[in-house]
């Protein structure tokens, strides 16, 4: 009943007609492009997610959760909340870009939309190119039998958007490993102190956790560790 009243909806829009096999070419062609917007739309999270500077915050973030072992505080809605605002803040002259010199062009009816997508893309693609590792690069030209690329312009996307997404989880696994090592001297402190003590059965975490946060607190570690991930897009 559902699928019927959709179809229903879609033939009383002008120029789009539900049936690929029809007899007329146009309409055709104007539905396969609303199903490749749609198909856009749909998988535009996973564009956020895999071509932008999200991967190394949400990482980086919730490795300070995990250092600080403090379970769910913050919430997972939290993380995701602050690293798409610094996301969107630290890819706003990338997106700046897109808009002035692809998205107002081809909306005024200036550039085609083939050309307005390789002007889009030619920003997303140099930033992505300025934190990707040669290495990983290399692994996916080499797998496809591409040569070695002159300019930018020569790299495709299907092998610079996976070289990017593995080049920025080594970069937030490494800072994530220096975030782990103070948190990892309290608890080995706390836990040589418990057991001098004699106090093996109290669990060490319960004692070392008020001073992680005390610690954390103290040296305002929320500060540092954003401006850290802001220096490391520099």
């Amino acid at each position: 009943m559902m699928e019927h009243s959709f179809i229903l909806s879609l033939t009383q829009i002008p120029g789009i007609d539900p049936n690929l096999f029809s007899d007329d070419p146009a309409s055709v062609a104007t539905t396969i492009q609303l199903l490749l917007v749609l198909t856009v739309l749909s998988l535009a999270p996973s564009i956020l997610i895999m071509m932008t500077s999200f991967i190394r915050i949400v990482i980086v973030l919730s490795f300070v959760r995990m250092g600080l072992a403090t379970q769910t505080m913050p919430p997972n809605q939290v993380i995701i909340g602050i690293a798409l605002f610094l996301t969107f803040f630290i890819m706003a002259p990338v997106f700046a870009q897109v808009n002035e010199q692809a998205l107002t062009p081809f909306l005024d009816g200036e550039l085609e939309q083939e050309e307005a997508f390789d002007l889009a893309v030619a920003p997303m693609k140099e930033f992505m190119a300025n934190h990707t590792r040669e290495k990983d690069l290399a692994l996916f030209m080499g797998y496809a039998g591409l040569e070695r690329p002159e300019s930018l312009e020569d790299v495709p996307l299907t092998a610079l958007v996976p070289a990017f997404a593995i080049s920025e989880l080594k970069t937030a696994f490494q800072i994530g490993f220096l975030i782990f090592i103070p948190f990892l001297v309290i608890d080995m402190i706390v836990s040589s102190v418990l057991m001098a003590m004699g106090m093996m059965m109290l669990p060490p975490i319960m004692i070392s956790l008020p001073f992680k946060i005390l610690l954390f607190v103290l040296v305002d570690g929320w500060y540092l560790v954003v401006q850290s991930l802001l220096l490391s897009f520099n």
